[in-house]
């Protein structure tokens, strides 16, 4: 009685129908899955995502999206849920037939963020993904040119506990560590492998050092 009543206070705020959400996720729990969606969410391929606690698409409440803000899931791939996660309102997600999307534990995804992912996207426990944020690791397109260096694997890592700020854009072959702060509208690609860092800029370079949040 009391989830319900927690479901039921999470969906007048967020200005979800409490009905429509409890019976779609009473149809995702028979099939073994603990999925909340919003009216207005759209997810293809259920049936690939996995989850090892809740995960929440379109619920969390965010003052600048509207209800009729529509959240779209194409889970070509795989979407696997360590633990409880959110994706807000208005999010897209596209994940390729060999592509996969790892959320740790406690995964927070604001509104407004798109993933296209045709390789893997690591995200580690307790990351928190501020809005209109942007992960691709495909070019879709090749340049050739003389002097091409060869290409480094085009997965995506979040480490531990990193705060992406809004408007940031991640792409191929990202690895951040544990600890980060990535600013707001920074343009990300390569390895920062030292952790705890203010990462800004575009490119983005490390900015600061023992940064905590």
């Amino acid at each position: 009685m009391n989830e319900l009543k927690r479901l039921y206070a999470l969906c007048r705020k967020s200005d979800s129908v409490f009905l429509t959400v409890l019976m779609r996720y009473l149809g995702y729990r028979l099939s073994g899955k603990m999925i909340f969606a919003h009216q207005q969410a759209i997810i293809k391929h259920a049936d690939h995502i996995s989850t090892n606690g809740p995960l929440k698409v379109g619920l969390d409440y965010a003052g600048f999206v509207h209800r009729n803000d529509v959240t779209y899931l194409n889970i070509d791939g795989r979407l696997d849920c360590k633990g409880t996660a959110s994706i807000g309102r208005g999010c897209r997600m596209a994940v390729g037939a060999q592509g996969r999307i790892e959320l740790g534990q406690r995964t927070f995804i604001n509104a407004l963020t798109t993933f296209v992912i045709m390789h893997t996207l690591r995200i580690g426990d307790d990351c928190n993904i501020s809005w209109e944020c942007q992960f691709l690791d495909d070019d879709f397109h090749e340049i050739y040119y003389e002097g091409r260096k060869a290409q480094p694997s085009p997965d995506i890592t979040l480490g531990r506990r990193v705060w992406v700020g809004s408007r940031v854009s991640i792409y191929k072959g990202t690895t951040i560590a544990d600890g980060c702060v990535i600013a707001a509208n920074s343009v990300v690609r390569g390895t920062f492998d030292e952790p705890n860092t203010l990462i800004a800029g575009n490119p983005a370079r490390v900015v600061k050092r023992n940064v905590s949040w």
